[in-house]
């Protein structure tokens, strides 16, 4: 049997419980059809590089897959069948990654970090004097007069 990673996307509306119900029917078919999940991990609610479907933000999982190629041919018709499912996409792998794959390994270190802001060098600290910039607005320009001081202009000279 092949090995493969599997990646979709769930409309944003959808729940996580709807998600969750939506990974065990894929697993179900892939089981059926002689094969096994490896490993599923499911990454959350994301924005979107771009409007899919009107949908703006989805929900990613990831399966890592091993069965014979009919059974990943039968998860892609189910998926194309499924309005829930926006976008998916499966690669043939030589070995599945070990351990947490890429995103997962980003949120867990996003999440260590946590609220830095209070530490020096944090994103809202004061920065205090930026005297080696210079002043970014450049020199004081003339400021065009108003319409009052035009008007009362015009009518200072009709008067002399």
């Amino acid at each position: 049997m092949a090995l493969y990673e599997h990646v979709f996307m769930a409309r944003q509306d959808a729940s996580p419980q709807q998600v969750d119900a939506l990974i065990e029917q894929f697993k179900s078919i892939i089981e059926s059809n002689g094969g096994k999940i490896a490993k599923v991990e499911n990454w959350g609610l994301k924005s979107l590089a771009y409007r899919i479907k009107k949908n703006r933000k989805a929900f990613y999982a990831l399966l890592n897959i091993d069965a014979p190629s009919a059974a990943v041919v039968e998860l892609e018709r189910q998926m194309r069948i499924n309005e829930d499912i926006l976008r998916f996409m499966t690669i043939r792998v030589e070995a599945h990654e070990e351990g947490l794959s890429a995103m997962m390994q980003k949120r867990d270190r996003d999440d260590r970090r946590g609220d830095r802001d209070d530490r020096p060098g944090g994103r809202d600290r004061d920065r205090g004097d930026r005297g080696d910039r210079g002043d970014r607005r450049g020199p004081p320009r003339d400021r065009a007069p108003r319409r009052e001081e035009f008007v009362a202009a015009v009518e200072a000279e009709e008067n002399d």
